[in-house]
């Protein structure tokens, strides 16, 4: 990852098959660009709730203390994150009770 106090980039890959927990994030958006593999990206913000189909070439945005989780297919997913403004440390993700799916990962 890297980063500026104005933004920053990482390169994020999801074994195949796989589960993110469902997390939002305290004070940064996040935009998403799928590379490689194909999976799902769930986003929930109030009442209102959505599932993105994550492909090569699918761009996607996690708004402000948006509510997320996003799984893989039979394959890898492998995304670019661009992070604004930059990612602030270890304390900005924070896991939430429930999300679309069961978690299979720990992180």
């Amino acid at each position: 990852m890297v980063s500026t106090p104005r933004g920053g980039m990482a390169h994020c890959q999801l074994p195949a098959n796989a589960v993110t927990k469902p997390v939002y994030h305290r004070s940064v958006e996040e935009i998403w660009y799928c590379l490689n593999g194909r999976g799902q990206l769930w986003r929930q913000y109030g009442s209102t709730e959505s599932v993105t189909d994550l492909e090569p070439g699918i761009s996607a945005l996690i708004g402000f203390q948006e509510r997320f989780q996003f799984r893989s297919g039979d394959q890898p997913l492998e995304l670019i994150l661009a992070t604004i403004p930059g990612w602030p440390g270890a304390d900005e993700a924070v896991g939430v009770d429930q999300g679309k799916w069961e978690p299979t990962v720990s992180e």
